[in-house]
């Protein structure tokens, strides 16, 4: 029957308070931590900066050869299995070897039953191929391992560009992967994005290494140049210590040299690291080495044992602190590149702001005006339940802190389409239960039952569609789907409880002459 008891009457009295008060927090502002919550505006809608980032894996596949190449050649001398001329060349390990150690190679990469099956799985991690052609065998990344390094490259670097835009302190940053190999970033209220693009751009990988003006180093060598007076140096390809062993870095002032520096400690393994490396390099210069360039290059005057130090290089207080940053923060695993970027005014905000609320309240007027004629002290009711179906929606909103942007306003003006169309199908029903019931209440109440099943239906079938939308779509759409999710539940909410209980609230007193409909 078209009954409320009082404990339900109750209840949808407080839903409906308690998300008023979150809704009303976009207007006040409370000092209660619970309530002093906002929704927040999106890129379209405040202004920011868009950046997709594409990360270069060439550079991590190149590295990963590296390092099984080293495992490789170690691994095969401990065996006593002679390998020869092990070089990289195009993304690819080849050596070569002795007849009589063929078969054994080739099982190492394939034979999970060999007595060799705890290194066929260290090399099977790796997804490799191997091919082998009179004595002379390359070891490559099969497409599979290819894929697989991509993905984890592109979780490091989302992690990474993560802790760096967090530790500037960006308002509600979203970032995103796209694809495998893609990050999208949204910055909304930052009009200038220099800086991040300049964070953003330095992969941070730093390493110290000896500087051994001579090409003879048994490790290998390289030339490299210094940062500011791009003077060559012959760095040794050994890695002393990297950023890895960082535990934290601060920009700092060294009060003997008037100079801002970049303080850094290290773990116990880099403690102990760079204890050993400065005892034994006395007298040798230390490169540190920042992205292949070289920021400074002390001499070794004495043995470091405390695991910190200092890294000198000319820096203002502001470079100072953003590389201290990107040392926190860690080297991204590759290079990263800006592939599009896109920057919204605030003006342009503010006019989709604009508009959007005009077509909010245009649309909210016109279908107040419609119902309230059509169906009298009924529509006022629909009307009342519509707007408090708007709070409910803002309050669930900013409960979440949620990010709205122009589709998600769309799919506001949607959700009080759909609000409005659930109680056109009730009172319709009404009217055609009113032709044959003389009882009023009952007529009322069959109208409600009655048209429960096609209301339901089309709300869980839109609710199907929005949830697609959610969890297929990007960030636009997202927006969209996700107002207009929660604007189905609020709208059930707001037909069956708040619309119901004033329908019968009225009738009950009523109930000889409850009005035309």
């Amino acid at each position: 029957m078209l009954y409320f008891s009082k404990l339900r009457i109750i209840f949808v009295s407080l839903i409906t308070l308690f998300f008023i008060f979150f809704a009303s927090s976009n207007i006040f502002n409370f000092t209660n931590n619970l309530l002093d919550k906002k929704i927040n505006l999106g890129l379209d809608l405040q202004g920011g900066s868009y950046l997709l980032l594409e990360i270069d894996n060439l550079p991590v596949i190149e590295q990963k050869l590296q390092n099984l190449s080293i495992t490789i050649r170690n691994y095969f001398k401990e065996k006593g299995i002679r390998i020869k001329n092990i070089k990289i060349l195009n993304q690819k390990i080849t050596f070569s070897a002795e007849e009589e150690f063929k078969k054994t190679i080739l099982d190492v990469f394939t034979d999970e039953e060999s007595d060799l099956n705890p290194y066929y799985q260290r090399f099977k991690s790796h997804q490799l191929n191997i091919i082998e052609d009179n004595n002379f065998f390359i070891v490559e990344y099969s497409k599979q391992g290819v894929i697989e390094l991509k993905i984890s490259s592109q979780d490091q670097a989302l992690e990474i560009v993560r802790r760096r835009i967090d530790e500037i302190g960006t308002n509600e940053p979203n970032i995103l992967k796209r694809g495998n190999d893609r990050i999208l970033v949204e910055l909304p209220g930052l009009d200038d994005p220099m800086r991040i693009k300049s964070l953003l751009g330095k992969t941070a990988n730093l390493t110290f290494r000896f500087v051994t003006n001579n090409s003879e180093d048994s490790f290998g060598s390289e030339k490299l140049y210094y940062e500011d007076t791009n003077e060559e140096a012959i760095v040794s390809k050994r890695i002393i210590l990297s950023g890895d062993n960082l535990l934290d870095a601060q920009p700092r002032m060294n009060n003997e040299t008037n100079e801002t520096v970049v303080s850094f400690t290290l773990d116990r393994v880099g403690a102990k690291r760079f204890g050993k490396a400065t005892s034994t390099g006395i007298g040798k210069q230390l490169a540190i080495v920042l992205d292949g360039k070289i920021i400074s290059a002390p001499v070794i005057r004495d043995t470091i044992a405390s695991g910190s130090g200092q890294i000198s290089g000319g820096f203002t207080f502001q470079s100072a602190t953003d590389l201290a940053l990107l040392l926190r923060s860690g080297a991204l695993p590759a290079p990263l590149n800006i592939v599009e970027e896109r920057t919204v005014g605030p003006d342009l905000g503010q006019d989709s702001i604009n508009a959007g609320m005009i077509a909010l309240v245009i649309g909210f007027l016109l279908v107040v005006l419609f119902i309230f004629i059509k169906y009298k002290i009924f529509g006022l009711i629909t009307n009342v339940a519509l707007i408090l179906n708007l709070f409910l929606l803002v309050g669930i909103l900013t409960m979440f802190e949620a990010t709205l942007t122009l589709p998600g306003i769309a799919g506001i003006i949607l959700t009080v389409g759909m609000a409005v169309d659930a109680n056109v199908l009730i009172f319709e029903r009404i009217k055609e239960e009113l032709k044959s019931e003389k009882n009023n209440l009952i007529a009322f109440d069959s109208g409600y039952t009655k048209s429960r099943t096609a209301i339901l239906d089309a709300n869980v079938t839109t609710l199907l569609a929005a949830i697609i939308l959610f969890f297929m779509g990007s960030g636009p759409i997202k927006g969209f789907s996700l107002t207009l999710g929660i604007g189905i539940f609020t709208t059930l909410f707001s037909v069956y409880f708040i619309a119901r209980l004033l329908t019968v609230l009225y009738i009950s007193k009523n109930k000889d002459n409850p009005g035309l409909i």
